[in-house]
C-alpha cells in the first residue's frame, strides 16, 4: 500500500503529534508513505471568502502535482479540511468542464495540468476499508483493555461525502479501537461541530458547542479525533468550557493514530504524545497499567488511579 501524502499546514505546526503519529503508525502496518513534493496550503477554511477560483486552485495544484511524480497513487489527507478541499476540488473538475477549463488555465501558468484521475482518501477511509481491523488486531503487541474511548469524528471528515461512513450515526471508529482492545463509548456526539473556526471569530457560540460535546464524555479515559481543528478546540478550550458548564474532569484528546500506535507496540514519544497540551493523570496511570506484551496477564488497571490533569506545553518531555 503506497499513499501520495498531503500532510498539510496543520501537521506541520499546531498538530505535528497527528503527523508523527499517522506516518508511524502506517509504517508499523506496512503502508508507505510519499510526502508530495512542494505541496502548498490547501486553502483551509478562508480562502473561499476571497475567491471561488482561489479556493479550487490550490488544492487542484497540489493534486496536479501528485499525479505528475507519484502517478498511481491515492491522495491521502489525515486533515479533514485539507481531506474537504482536496476532495472538493477533484469532484467539482471531474463534474463541470467550465471548472476544469478554469483550472488548467490557472495551473497551466505552473507548467501543471491536472486529470482528476487520483482518489482523495481521508485517513480513517484507509484505515478501515485498506487496512482493515483485523489487520490491526493482528499487528498489536500491546493490549489497550480497560481503556473507554470516545470517538470524535467532526464535520469535515463526513459531509458531504458519505464514502465511509454514515454522517448522522458514524461508526467507523468503533472497530479501529475494538481492534487495539479498548472500548468505544456509546454516545451521541460523535458528529456533532465542535464550533471549528468559531472559535476565532464567535468564540462563545463555539465554547457551547466544545461544552456540549465534553459534557457527554462521562467516563472516557479519552476522547479521539481525526482532525486537527477539533482536537484543538476540544483540548486547548477544554478548561473555559468547562468553566461554563460549572466545572467537571478534563478528558484527554488524542488522535486516533496515537491510539492505534500505542497497540502496535509504539512508544509515547513515537506516537507524540507529549506533544498533547493536556494529558490527565487518569490516563496516564491506566497506560503504565498496561504497558505489557499483549500476551501477558492483565493486572487491575482501575485501582490508584487519580484524576488529576498534567499541562504541558506542545513539546515538552512527558
Amino acid at each position: 500500500m503506497k499513499y501520495a501524502y498531503y500532510p498539510g499546514c496543520s501537521l506541520t505546526s499546531s498538530a505535528v503529534e497527528y503527523d508523527v503519529s499517522t506516518r508511524a503508525m502506517l509504517s508499523a502496518l506496512g503502508a508507505k508513505v510519499h510526502e508530495i513534493p512542494d505541496w502548498t496550503c490547501c486553502g483551509a477554511s478562508s480562502v473561499e471568502n476571497v475567491g471561488e477560483l482561489l479556493s479550487l486552485a490550490l488544492p487542484a495544484r497540489n493534486l496536479a502535482l501528485a499525479e505528475r511524480d507519484l502517478p498511481g497513487m491515492d491522495v491521502l489527507a489525515p486533515c479533514s479540511a485539507c481531506y474537504l478541499n482536496l476532495r472538493h476540488a477533484r469532484e467539482e473538475a471531474r463534474a463541470d468542464r467550465d471548472v476544469a477549463a478554469r483550472l488548467g488555465e490557472a495551473l497551466d501558468a505552473e507548467g501543471l495540468t491536472l486529470a482528476a484521475e487520483a482518489p482523495v482518501r481521508h485517513l480513517l477511509d484507509v484505515l478501515v476499508n485498506d487496512i482493515g481491523p483485523q489487520r490491526i488486531q493482528e499487528a498489536c503487541v500491546r493490549d489497550l483493555t480497560g481503556l473507554a474511548i470516545a470517538p470524535y469524528y467532526g464535520c469535515q471528515a463526513l459531509r458531504p461525502y458519505t464514502d465511509f461512513d454514515d454522517p448522522n450515526r458514524p461508526r467507523s471508529m468503533d472497530a479501529l479501537i475494538r481492534a487495539v482492545g479498548a472500548e468505544p463509548v456509546d454516545w451521541d456526539m460523535g458528529a456533532r461541530c465542535c464550533g471549528a473556526s468559531l472559535m476565532v471569530t464567535h468564540k462563545e457560540a463555539a465554547l457551547d458547542a466544545v461544552s456540549t460535546i465534553l459534557g457527554a464524555v462521562r467516563g472516557a479515559h479519552a476522547v479521539v479525533t481525526v482532525c486537527p481543528m477539533c482536537q484543538m478546540n476540544l483540548e486547548a478550550y477544554q478548561g473555559e468550557a468547562l468553566a461554563r458548564m460549572g466545572g467537571g474532569e478534563r478528558v484527554s484528546v488524542l488522535y486516533l493514530p496515537q491510539l492505534l500506535g500505542l497497540g502496535l507496540g509504539l512508544d509515547q514519544k513515537d506516537v507524540g504524545l507529549h506533544r498533547n497540551m493536556t494529558v490527565t493523570n487518569r490516563l496516564r496511570a491506566k497506560l503504565r497499567r498496561i504497558d505489557m506484551p499483549i500476551a501477558r496477564p492483565m493486572a487491575d488497571a482501575d485501582q490508584g488511579e487519580g484524576n488529576e490533569e498534567t499541562t504541558q506545553p506542545p513539546g515538552t518531555g512527558g
